[in-house]
């Protein structure tokens, strides 16, 4: 019944991280352009890159290391780990719920220069924070038993 090791989860989970960070990167990057289109001389462009980053470090440090070092421990204590089990069912609903909020939010501000620059800080800070905090899926380690 789609048995599978503590060590294919952990790289299932870490693939989903790593693709969130890099998506929302390049998501990103496309909105900043286009804010940039729109306003090419705005002091803004490099400061939503900054304050983005800024913030990205912040949610290492406070939030996003430890989200991912709590999946690894409960991955890690799963008796008989399922292939579905990466992440919780929870995790699931919210990711949908903020790729559709993401989406719509970034489809609500084209052409609205200060709405893409929010986005593109909110986009960069969570992609920072997904790349920036991946290093816990290569240091945590399964606890010996």
């Amino acid at each position: 019944m789609m048995a599978i090791t503590t060590i294919q989860l952990k790289l299932l989970a870490a693939v989903l991280w790593y693709s969130g960070g890099i998506v929302l990167f390049f998501k990103g990057h496309g909105l900043l352009m286009e804010a940039d289109r729109l306003n090419p001389d705005s002091h803004w462009f490099w400061l939503a890159i900054l304050i983005g980053i800024l913030i990205g470090l912040l949610k290492i440090m406070f939030i996003f290391r430890k989200v991912c070092r709590k999946n690894l421990m409960r991955i890690y204590a799963l008796p008989q780990p399922k292939i579905w089990q990466f992440y919780r069912t929870g995790f699931f609903i919210f990711l949908a719920c903020m790729v559709v909020l993401g989406s719509s939010l970034s489809h609500a501000a084209q052409g609205n220069f200060p709405f893409l620059i929010a986005m593109v800080i909110v986009d960069f800070s969570l992609s920072v924070a997904l790349l920036g905090s991946s290093y816990v899926f290569w240091i945590c380690k399964q606890p010996k038993h």
